[in-house]
């Protein structure tokens, strides 16, 4: 009973000692895309759950199923979870000729090679249990010559290449089938959002359509795009943008200016540096040649902490390389060395904790010479964010009145701190290639309680030490008499 007791207490004190820092997760909101972070990965390319389904699959080509599946991302959900993510975009889940499902054969089913309808469903189980959201994408074109609407005539089809066809979404019947086999998927499946893409033959009217209807049969769910549009989706790619944040971070010593594009109004946008489908973020890393980690981790700060709602593909943790689809994409390896794992998941818990990351504003006090220094804030955080993209160390002054007053800066990655000088300045100093996330915590000089309360838990902690050895040595005497 003592050493329960003591438990008891040492767990009362820790829990004390944490209430004594600065609060960090906000009330909750009503969730949109912005408070979102979405791991976006291929079923075929992400886990080998179930061996039953794999007919004709060949592990060794790229170019063929490998043989991932629903029950395999089921099994490694725990690897998502890790990473802090909040939303799972599954890709192309329709029966296909090709294992990025991008050749649609039929919309009311699922590919064999991902499972049944049961293991479908079993997954998005697995995936709500654990407070996630699904995605699926729905290809509005590029699909198969041999898709059933194809082969029964019932709908208008434009040729394509490759042996795909678009559809001819100027044709009234068409449009119907469309918007009706896009319903049908979100209300069969309950999914959370789907992803239209393969637009370029799809008009902006139709698109709004297609996504009314959607809203209208599941209220509250994301209808977004991988594309450019001006059509009224919850979000979509600025490419512009991605482009700024890729190069800007893919060398040391890079021209950081184009960084400036990043506004307010960005928290509407998904943003990316990394590709699915094309070269890898590794691969323009290498080619530079470059340091991958440190590459990594300084883009990755950029990613997590700029306004917009990060998506970040599978195999991102392991720093997957590739110049182009297939070879941009294979079997994730689960045994490599994932030292970007933790990394991510530290700075996708930071964003869930704050709502200054998530919608908050932002504003770049810095950006020169590789060196760029920007605020996230709300209404009750102020963060500065500071990444050091050169060969060289960097200073920057921020003025008191950008922090606030009575406030000192702490470093949450590296655990720098800086105080205000006597001039009423901020003096950030960063080393070349490192980022650093401070918050602007409240400057109560000595803080006596922490100091109380630390000693506290030694003290307990030594107590419950003696009470275990000199319980052991009671025994062992009693046992000795015995």
């Amino acid at each position: 009973m003592k050493v329960n007791r003591w438990f008891g207490l040492i767990a009362t004190v820790l829990l004390f000692v944490t209430t004594l820092q600065p609060a960090r997760v906000l009330a909750e909101t009503e969730r949109t895309i912005a408070d979102e972070s979405i791991y976006d990965l291929l079923v075929d390319r992400f886990n080998n759950g179930d061996g039953q389904n794999d007919i004709d699959v060949n592990s060794q080509d790229s170019s063929a199923f490998n043989g991932g599946d629903f029950l395999g991302i089921s099994l490694r959900l725990q690897h998502i979870i890790d990473m802090g993510f909040t939303t799972i975009s599954l890709g192309p889940v329709f029966q296909t000729e090709s294992y990025d499902g991008s050749k649609v054969l039929d919309y009311t089913k699922l590919e064999p090679h991902f499972g049944t309808d049961e293991d479908f469903v079993g997954m998005l189980k697995e995936i709500h249990d654990n407070k996630l959201l699904a995605i699926a994408d729905f290809p509005l074109g590029g699909v198969s010559v041999n898709h059933v609407w194809a082969n029964e005539g019932t709908a208008k089809m434009i040729p394509s290449s490759n042996g795909t066809i678009d559809w001819d979404g100027t044709d009234v019947d068409t449009q119907k089938r469309l918007k009706e086999a896009v319903v049908n998927f979100v209300e069969t499946y309950k999914l959370d959002g789907v992803r239209l893409t393969k637009l370029n033959k799809i008009d902006s009217q139709f698109l709004n359509d297609i996504i009314a209807a959607v809203k209208v049969a599941k209220p509250g769910i994301y209808v977004l795009t991988n594309e450019e549009s001006d059509a009224d989706f919850d979000a979509m790619p600025n490419i512009e943008k991605m482009n700024a944040l890729r190069h800007s971070f893919v060398k040391f010593d890079a021209d950081t200016s184009p960084l400036a594009l990043f506004t307010n109004e960005s928290n509407k946008e998904l943003v990316q540096f990394d590709e699915l489908t094309g070269a890898r973020y590794t691969y323009d890393i290498v080619e530079a040649r470059m340091f991958p980690p440190t590459r990594w981790k300084l883009a990755a700060t950029a990613l997590f902490t700029m306004p917009g709602t990060p998506i970040m593909p599978y195999g991102t943790e392991i720093a997957v390389n590739g110049g182009k689809a297939p070879d941009s994409h294979q079997l994730l390896n689960f045994k490599t060395e994932m030292e970007l794992k933790d990394f991510i998941g530290n700075m996708n818990t930071l964003r869930n904790k704050s709502e200054a990351f998530r919608t908050g504003d932002f504003e770049v006090l810095h950006n020169e010479g590789g060196f760029t220094v920007f605020k996230r804030s709300s209404d009750k955080e102020t963060w500065i964010i500071a990444l050091n993209n050169s060969t060289k160390t960097a200073n920057f002054e921020i003025p008191k009145e950008v922090i606030g007053e009575n406030k000192k800066l702490r470093g949450v990655l590296d655990g720098d701190r800086v105080n205000e000088s006597k001039d009423g300045k901020f003096r950030v100093v960063l080393e070349r290639e490192l980022a650093e996330i401070y918050i602007a915590d409240e400057d109560k000089g000595f803080n006596t309680a922490y100091l109380i309360a630390s000693i506290m838990v030694y003290v307990l902690f030594l107590g419950f030490l003696f009470t275990v050895w000199r319980k052991g040595r009671k025994s062992r005497k009693d046992g000795v008499t015995k």
